[in-house]
Parts: structure tokens; C-alpha cells; sequence
């Protein structure tokens, strides 16, 4: 695949260089937006797994689940009442 020593080592440069940027690009920071969505997402997920519960025939579970999708509901509200939260189109 390489033809000479210079090739190789300028690959392995370029793959170290390559890991070294990934390591230092920032983190996105989350937008009121981007965890209203989570948070629905979330209550959404609690939910179906109160479902799956169900049809296991493990309604103690079910239970569980059911009683703490609201909380995901509230802190997604709390997030919708955001100053910085632009409002959805109509």
C-alpha cells in the first residue's frame, strides 16, 4: 500500500493529528430547545417502557414507569417557560 518510509510515517502524522483535534473540538452546548425535546423524549420512553411492562405481566413495574413519565413532563415545561426559549411557529 505505501511505496516508501516518508509515506507511512506521513499517514500515521496525519491519524495522530486527526485523534489530537477530535480530543479538543468542544462540546455543543444544549439550547432550551434541544432539551425541551429531550425531556419529551424521555417522558416518551418511560411510557413505552410502562407498555412493554405491561404486556410482561409485571404490572409493579408498569406502575413505576407510569408514575415517573410526568416528571420528564414537568421539567420539560419548566424548560418550555425558559426567557431564552424561542417560541414554535405557529
Amino acid at each position: 500500500m505505501f511505496h516508501s518510509t516518508q509515506q507511512l510515517e506521513a499517514a500515521v502524522w496525519r491519524a495522530f493529528d486527526a485523534k489530537r483535534l477530535r480530543r479538543y473540538r468542544p462540546e455543543p452546548q444544549p439550547t432550551p430547545r434541544g432539551e425541551h425535546a429531550r425531556m419529551l423524549a424521555i417522558a416518551a420512553a418511560r411510557r413505552r417502557r410502562a407498555i412493554e411492562r405491561l404486556e410482561e405481566a409485571r404490572p409493579e413495574d408498569a406502575d413505576y414507569w407510569k408514575a415517573v413519565a410526568p416528571s420528564a413532563l414537568g421539567k420539560a415545561r419548566a424548560w418550555r417557560e425558559e426567557k431564552s426559549f424561542s417560541p414554535l411557529p405557529e
